[in-house]
């Protein structure tokens, strides 16, 4: 794996990426027990190491329930939520994609709930990174830009706009860094913002401003995880 790859997956375990990965750790066990007590599964309790599983046919009657009801804007943006999250749980493209049908379905039905656009940019953003497919993180981009007419000072959802740039292959590095500058405007502790701004400018070869970033993301918290490893990158002669 080629060292810049490798950060990469160093970040990403450290802070994750959109809400995705973030959305995940804060799924419950509820949840999973609700979509299969819901389900017309007769399956008996699994063992502990596999509870929190679903099967395709669960999923799919579930999917099912939704589009005999397409209407309930409620049950669609339960399941598009609770299925988004397992599958980035699992790290499984394909079910984030079955999450989109009852997410899209949600957006459609309340135009004005910025929440679930937040949730498809992301499902579009981890199906993207997940697959390394260029088209979902340009999707993911349209709901994020969508999402910042409407909350123009988030940084979160800039940092995770920036990153749509970051990476495409191959990366944009120019509006990467604007995205990440316009995230530090609006908070100049984000730390996610921080960390790949300083890779972002290293990839540009511009040391000095890589390491003026560092510093801040050094002040903005000293035990930051991912400190040692972008002075490292800073350190090789060229960052590929």
């Amino acid at each position: 794996m080629r060292a810049n790859h490798y950060l990469i997956a160093i970040l990403v375990g450290i802070i994750g990426f959109a809400g995705g990965f973030l959305l995940a750790n804060k799924l419950n066990r509820s949840e999973f027990e609700r979509l299969r007590a819901e389900s017309d599964s007769s399956k008996k309790t699994a063992s502990s190491a596999s509870e929190f599983d679903l099967s395709d046919e669960e999923i799919d009657a579930k999917l099912k329930e939704a589009a005999d009801t397409p209407n309930d804007v409620q049950f669609q943006k339960q399941l598009g939520v609770s299925l988004y999250r397992f599958g980035t749980m699992k790290r499984n493209a394909p079910i984030i994609e079955k999450a989109l049908v009852p997410l899209k379905r949600a957006s459609q039905l309340d135009p004005n709930d910025k929440e679930t656009i937040s949730i498809l940019g992301n499902a579009y953003f981890d199906i993207g990174y997940f697959t390394k497919e260029n088209g979902s993180l340009e999707k993911a981009r349209e709901y994020y830009e969508v999402l910042l007419k409407a909350r123009p000072d988030d940084a979160e959802t800039r940092t995770d706009l920036a990153l749509t740039y970051f990476l495409v292959d191959p990366p944009d590095l120019d509006n990467a860094a604007h995205g990440f500058e316009e995230a530090l405007s609006k908070d100049p502790k984000n730390e996610k913002a921080l960390q790949f701004y300083v890779q972002t400018l290293a990839k540009q070869n511009k040391p000095e401003k890589a390491k003026a970033a560092l510093t801040k993301l050094k002040d903005a918290n000293p035990k930051n995880p991912a400190i040692a490893e972008l002075a490292s990158l800073l350190e090789r002669p060229t960052v590929q």
